[in-house]
């Protein structure tokens, strides 16, 4: 049995040097770092999210508790107490996600900017990552522009039938069952995140609004809806998702029945909605814009390794 940690020392030291500098970034610009819970009473909705669960002992009845997939519900609570603007750093979990490029436990950077459009929060994703990985130019594209140059398809106006059949062309997945965000998932994935390896820093913005999941909702020049966020790319590798956040508690427990709804389809198991959330957005979210960004991920492409194994001491196969 393998005892010894998947990263070296330089491996853990450039990490530390990353952590120290990303802290450094953010005390500089008087961004408060803030710690919240890693165990809650809810969990994340997302239909393809899966969250590890554990039961809390030593009451008349054990409650469950959700291991959470990323710090934003809590954060968002101190967003509407007042917190002004705050950043995170430290580990989340998703349950069923084991690759080159994904571990169960991971640390994510995620910080939220109120009154600040999604526009301002980029160029400052864009400051934080040539700080940390060294300047170089930044590509901006579409969803829609993406779908167009690399797969010859209209994201939005090509039927489903046309989806399934380039979704089983470029993978050999039966798609034939696959919704259209499950189509959209399998071509961004085996044809536009494979073509954006060779494309540098490339912001992805303007998604489906199937796809909003916290982010607001507003129309492109065609007069389809897109979700106001936006995805950053580095080498073909998703880094970060960027949001112009929901502030409506009316919709987003709209949102939050839907996924519950395709995950009973799905025949995945209900998640607890997060009413404390619902209540913060009731009380009042500030217009902000928040962004979460993959810690390991950063590490990996700054030590340019070739997997998550490479930096992390000891991913789930090491444990």
């Amino acid at each position: 049995m393998n005892w010894q940690p998947g990263s070296g020392l330089a491996q853990m030291q450039e990490r530390a040097r990353l952590l120290a500098a990303t802290r450094l970034f953010f005390a500089e610009r008087e961004v408060l770092e803030v710690s919240t819970p890693v165990l809650a009473t809810a969990g994340a909705t997302d239909p393809w999210l899966d969250s590890f669960t554990t039961q809390l002992q030593g009451q008349a009845r054990p409650q469950t508790l959700y291991l959470q997939t990323s710090p934003e519900f809590f954060m968002k609570r101190l967003l509407a107490a007042g917190s002004g603007p705050i950043y995170q750093l430290g580990p989340c979990f998703r349950n069923g996600e084991s690759s080159w490029r994904h571990n169960p436990e991971f640390w994510m950077l995620e910080w939220y900017r109120p009154q600040w459009t999604l526009a301002e929060l980029q160029q400052e994703t864009r400051e934080l990552v040539d700080a940390l990985l060294g300047a170089e130019d930044y590509q901006q594209l579409t969803y829609k522009q993406a779908f167009l140059e690399w797969t010859g398809l209209h994201p939005f106006a090509a039927s489903l039938e046309e989806l399934r059949t380039a979704s089983h062309l470029c993978s050999s997945i039966d798609a034939d069952l696959l919704d259209r965000d499950g189509c959209l998932d399998l071509l961004i994935s085996h044809r536009i995140e494979p073509a954006l390896k060779a494309q540098g820093r490339v912001f992805l913005t303007d998604f489906p609004a199937s796809q909003a999941a916290l982010a607001e909702v507003a129309e492109d020049e065609e007069g389809y809806p897109v979700a106001r966020r936006f995805e950053l790319y580095v080498q073909g590798i998703e880094l970060a998702n960027a949001y112009q956040e929901l502030t409506s508690a009316e919709e987003q427990a709209r949102r939050f029945a839907e996924d519950n709804r395709q995950r009973r389809e799905l025949g995945r198991e209900e998640v607890a909605v997060d009413a404390r959330l619902l209540a913060a957005l009731q009380a009042g979210l500030p217009p902000c814009s928040g962004i979460a960004l993959g810690f390991d991920r950063l590490v990996m492409l700054a030590c340019g390794a070739d997997s998550l194994d490479q930096i992390q001491a000891f991913s789930v196969g090491r444990c």
